[in-house]
């Protein structure tokens, strides 16, 4: 009895000594909170919590094209009216005379056969993508004075110097417009043949391109073809060369072969359907009235 009175006034005169309670005093006892387990990389420490966002870390971007502030940068900025329409412009991938005599003295072209978009991505060295507004081949004069082969070709766009160069050696160029679907069909004619499809019809140019594509001036497949006849004589007494006469070549039927404005292959009319797996054509029956 004598120790727990002597344990009870040892316990009053301490808490005589001690400071009242408080919730400033108030602490946990040792080893009774456990501290939570550091997290790895960025959840890892006390600087990546909710409030204590640092440089850099886990911050809310702007959306793209918002950095300029609440307004997009196109409206900030005055327009360009030029640039309007750009993505709808045709395009025309550039071959050179240069490249062309390269291809046709490697044997990659066969000068005795016509040449036109098929012949040229078959080559393995151009790729035409119709998909991106590519609707032919331009046929500039890069190495127009070391061109010498006899070839008839259809490409889409070429100026005079190249057209005097082609003829210059007895052959001939037409420039002749695709639309998108002839252009798939061109760029790719085995697949459009595993598909079993008939062949479709070319369509005629655009407003914008009817212009071109009837000048003699240009050898468009619209135009007349004994004005271009005449207008060869003129290109020859323009830049001083003798034209060789077409009608006496042994190739004439290569130079003349040309396409008709519906037609997308050589040899072969709109409505057919070529049959690789039987290798056949079949060609639909004409009945009386489409006579």
């Amino acid at each position: 009895m004598a120790s727990l009175r002597e344990s009870a006034d040892r316990a009053l005169k301490m808490l005589r000594t001690l400071p009242r309670v408080q919730i400033g005093n108030l602490r946990p006892n040792p080893n009774s909170k456990k501290s939570a387990k550091r997290g790895r990389a960025q959840h890892g420490g006390d600087k990546h919590g909710a409030g204590n966002k640092g440089s850099g870390q886990r911050q809310n971007y702007m959306r793209l094209g918002y950095e300029t502030g609440n307004n997009p940068f196109y409206l900030r900025f005055p327009h360009e009216p030029y640039y309007k329409g750009h993505h709808m412009r045709r395009q025309y991938p550039p071959i050179s005379l240069l490249q062309l005599q390269v291809m046709l003295d490697t044997n990659r072209i066969n000068s005795t056969e016509p040449i036109d978009i098929t012949t040229l991505c078959n080559t393995g060295l151009l790729d035409l993508k119709p998909t991106s507004m590519e609707f032919g081949f331009q046929l500039t004069d890069e190495g127009a004075d070391k061109f010498k082969s006899k070839i008839c070709i259809e490409v889409q766009y070429a100026k005079e110097a190249v057209i005097a160069a082609i003829e210059r050696n007895g052959g001939v160029i037409r420039t002749a417009f695709y639309d998108m679907k002839s252009l798939q069909v061109l760029v790719n004619p085995r697949k459009w043949f595993e598909k079993g499809e008939p062949i479709p019809k070319r369509m005629l140019p655009p407003q914008d391109a009817i212009a071109y594509y009837t000048a003699v001036e240009n050898r468009g497949y619209l135009a007349d073809p004994e004005e271009i006849s005449k207008h060869r004589l003129v290109l020859a007494q323009k830049y001083g060369y003798q034209i060789p006469k077409i009608e006496a070549d042994p190739d004439y039927e290569v130079l003349t072969t040309m396409k008709d404005a519906r037609q997308i292959f050589f040899g072969l009319e709109p409505g057919w359907v070529v049959n690789l797996k039987d290798k056949c054509i079949i060609k639909p029956k004409k009945f009386p009235s489409d006579t």
